[in-house]
């Protein structure tokens, strides 16, 4: 009986454990931003700039088809506000799409999802006033016969201006 309380005691410690060390770290640390953490990053980025989407930043792709293979889509982000900013990393949410960046003459990608290969720093400044462009390429044969339904993905984009911008799109994958 004492055998089975310490376990059960020892096994929530255990799981405690993971749990905190898997939190979201805070944005400086390379972590997610914290929903405490929103007020300031946002009061930030007022400050040191401001990253806009020009476009609606949910694309819809629509029905696409398995065997036609890949499909593309292109958003335009701007500097909207007084100061440089400076974007850090950008990654995807899930290993079927890949994204580039085109900005001043200087390209970066295709870069996929963090843990299916190295996710490079970029650290390119993107002036007041100037356009970038993030062109999204999903592979909907990429997760197979499984991967039929509907989808929907995010590419993430970092920079010093605060929160990181979000770019989503959706589709329904038919075979």
């Amino acid at each position: 009986m004492n055998k089975t309380i310490i376990g059960i005691i020892l096994g929530v410690l255990v799981l405690g454990g993971l749990i905190w060390f898997a939190r979201p770290k805070p944005s400086g640390e390379g972590g997610i931003v914290r929903p405490d953490e929103q007020n300031n990053k946002a009061a930030s980025a007022t400050r040191k700039g401001s990253l806009t989407v020009e476009e609606a930043n949910n694309y819809d792709f629509g029905t696409i088809s398995m065997a036609k293979g890949t499909v593309s889509h292109t958003f335009k982000i701007k500097n909207t506000s007084e100061e440089a900013v400076t974007v850090n990393k950008m990654y995807t949410s899930c290993m079927c799409t890949t994204a580039s960046l085109s900005v001043g003459g200087k390209e970066f990608g295709p870069i996929g999802m963090p843990g299916h290969g190295a996710i490079p720093r970029i650290d390119q400044v993107i002036n007041p006033g100037e356009e970038a462009n993030i062109e999204v390429v999903f592979d909907p044969a990429a997760h197979g016969p499984a991967g039929v339904g509907r989808i929907q993905r995010t590419v993430t984009i970092e920079n010093n201006a605060g929160q990181p911008v979000e770019l989503l799109f959706a589709a329904v994958v038919t075979p």
